[in-house]
């Protein structure tokens, strides 16, 4: 008899509490039903289920044995629904969480060729720089930066993040070069308000080691692009990822302040979702899609100019 046939028998009547229920539940007659219980306990050696007339009890041999039925039959529910997924094609309205900057620059186009290789699915995308909550809102994936929380979501590592620290050259003529760390207490910091580490910007140097410095300044924001002006201005310096600076590092807009003897802690890009027992084939399919699209990062693509500033003015920091 079909060995699987006969764990969900057993598992049904057990479930049920009656062969009758379990006979109806899959489909089976009473009688084979009661056969496949019969055949389990003959190859198995060990009465599974007390029998009487008006209840089924079962036996120490039974409930290990129910046990490890049912978490067999979840196994093989997961992989057959798994593969289903894998092959099916993503339908429906997807609902897409975001920080502020890296939808607007880079996952914007990133939906839109994704919609175009999907062309049965919606996207709602929601761009906001707190944490969402994915179960109250309903968000089936958010894309998040940085080191993540303990949590019972799942994630997905989807691209690196460089970090950089980085100001115009105009301000590091008027103020001067940052050598190490500590200098930054000297300078004016754009502040970026939801940081994890709140004031204090965290460095290594070329052997590892780490330092954490606390900053101050002019400007504090909840947004990047906000104190990515304010650097290009002049305003000051900012610790801020390259998928934001790095065109105006290419482009000799922005400089990097401390580099190379002292590195910002890189972070990384994220897809995160909720556990279930397996994916829906749109999350599937939209996380691979990012993995993939954001492997290489095309923001850290092109080279950053070594720009030397000229000798510095006269006159305070600011």
């Amino acid at each position: 008899m079909d060995r699987f046939v006969s764990l969900k028998a057993f598992v049904a009547v057990v479930n049920t509490g009656s062969f009758a229920a379990a006979a109806a539940k899959l489909g089976l007659s009473r009688a084979m039903t009661t056969k496949h219980i019969q055949t389990l306990e003959e190859t198995l050696g060990a009465r599974l289920l007390n029998r009487t007339t008006r209840r089924l009890a079962l036996t120490e041999a039974g409930r290990a044995f129910h046990a490890r039925s049912e978490r067999i039959l979840a196994d093989l529910e997961e992989a057959e629904a798994a593969v289903g997924d894998a092959t099916a094609t993503p339908k429906g309205l997807l609902r897409v969480a975001a920080p502020m900057s890296f939808g607007v620059l880079h996952l914007g186009t990133a939906i839109a060729d994704f919609m175009g290789a999907c062309p049965e699915m919606a996207v709602e995308l929601l761009l906001n720089d707190r944490t969402v909550d994915l179960i109250e809102e309903g968000v089936d994936v958010a894309v998040r930066i940085g080191r993540l929380a303990d949590s019972s979501l799942i994630a997905k590592r989807i691209a690196p993040a460089r970090m950089t620290v980085c100001a115009s050259p105009e301000y590091v003529v008027r103020h001067g070069m940052p050598a190490t760390p500590e200098d930054l207490v000297k300078h004016a910091c754009l502040e970026y308000t939801l940081a994890a580490r709140g004031q204090e910007w965290a460095f290594v140097d070329a052997e590892g080691r780490g330092k954490t410095v606390r900053i101050a300044g002019p400007l504090k924001a909840n947004n990047g692009e906000v104190l990515m002006a304010a650097a290009l201005a002049g305003r000051g310096i900012t610790y801020i990822p390259t998928f934001m600076a790095g065109p105006h590092l290419a482009a000799g807009r922005l400089v990097r302040v401390l580099a190379p003897a002292w590195q910002p802690e890189d972070i990384a890009i994220f897809a995160v979702y909720p556990p279930t027992r397996h994916l829906s084939a749109k999350v599937r399919r939209f996380v691979d899609f990012l993995g993939d699209r954001f492997a290489t990062p095309a923001w850290d693509a092109a080279a950053e100019p070594v720009v030397r500033p000229a000798k510095r003015a006269a006159g305070g920091r600011r």
